[in-house]
């Protein structure tokens, strides 16, 4: 009978690093699905997801075997930021000059108030179902970081508290990163003729 099936993700952990590989195959087992549909959300190639996909579980491994987890019951939030920092590894080496940055520490203090500006205080309100219908078909197109609060956020239900937390930024670049996906989305919205009416209430 296997035991692994009855064990916490930290009892895993700590089987792994004693010598148990079937540890971590339980691991492997509980989270592969969840990463890679993740990684081939915010990468949209099934041949970069699977690289990337490798090249996460390469990493858990060898930072286990190094003792660089410490055990704190978090370990879904400690593999999805290395899956981040790989993804973002990846999208340095690929970005599109076409897309709408950020500016430095995602500070949008030198944008117009003129300008269309996400009513953070109604984040659930944020899109009915025909936008988001709308947002799917457009949003590969998004920078890598942009495209991944976005799947956090309306994807994975997460806050922007947590979005900051997973990928190591303060919640102001997490809501920075929204904001130019926003600004991005009605860019291509506009360029395609497509109406993206965004809940006000």
């Amino acid at each position: 009978m296997n035991t692994f099936t009855n064990m916490t993700d930290e009892e895993l952990v700590i089987s792994y690093v004693g010598g148990e590989n079937g540890a971590f195959d339980e691991l492997l087992t509980r989270y592969q699905s969840k990463l890679f549909n993740y990684i081939m959300f915010v990468v949209r190639n099934e041949d970069t997801a699977n690289d990337i996909f490798q090249d996460t579980f390469v990493k858990i491994i060898t930072k286990l075997q190094e003792g660089k987890y410490v055990s704190s019951g978090k370990f879904a939030y400690w593999m999805t930021r290395i899956t981040h920092n790989i993804m973002m590894d990846w999208y340095r080496h690929h970005k599109n000059e076409r897309i709408v940055e950020a500016t430095q520490d995602n500070d949008l203090s030198n944008l117009s108030t003129s300008s269309a500006i996400v009513d953070l205080n109604r984040e659930r309100e944020y899109v009915n179902s025909q936008v988001l219908d709308d947002v799917k078909k457009m949003m590969n197109t998004l920078p890598a970081p942009q495209r991944e609060v976005v799947y956090m956020r309306f994807y994975q239900d997460l806050s922007f508290k947590e979005i900051a937390e997973l990928t190591g930024v303060s919640i102001n670049t997490a809501l920075g990163r929204m904001r130019y996906a926003v600004l991005n989305l009605r860019r291509m919205a506009k360029e395609h003729d497509i109406q993206l009416y965004f809940a006000e209430a």
